[in-house]
């Protein structure tokens, strides 16, 4: 369909048409002009936000984050109180934390968590 008929489909100028088509290549274009070029095409509009990953993997993420921010704060003051762990101890507690957290309200929120 040419600029032209679609333009008179919607019921404006082709000129707007070229806009609303360079709005799409930028990024720009507003979902109300969408919805009238999808009606004037006969079509849905459909907007989706897909995850990139699942919904499980994104929360164990999450809870991960959240942890190590919190052993962060907990292993500088064990540091400076000559008290450090080893490596292999921080993993095994990150993980331990995480999964202690994981069901917790807030773990979307910047709070930290009292273990």
């Amino acid at each position: 369909m040419s600029t032209t008929e679609l333009a008179a489909r919607m019921g404006t100028s082709q000129s707007r048409i070229s806009a609303l088509e360079h709005g799409e290549v930028q990024g720009t274009v507003k979902l109300e002009t969408l919805r009238r070029a999808a009606e004037a095409l006969d079509c849905d509009l459909v907007y989706a936000l897909v995850p990139r990953t699942s919904l499980a993997e994104a929360v164990r993420t999450q809870a991960r984050r959240k942890a190590a921010a919190h052993l962060q704060q907990v292993q500088h003051h064990m540091r400076l109180e000559d008290q450090a762990v080893s490596d292999g101890d921080d993993a095994d507690e990150l993980d331990d934390f995480a999964s202690r957290i994981i069901d917790r309200r807030g773990l979307w929120t910047e709070q930290s968590y009292r273990r």
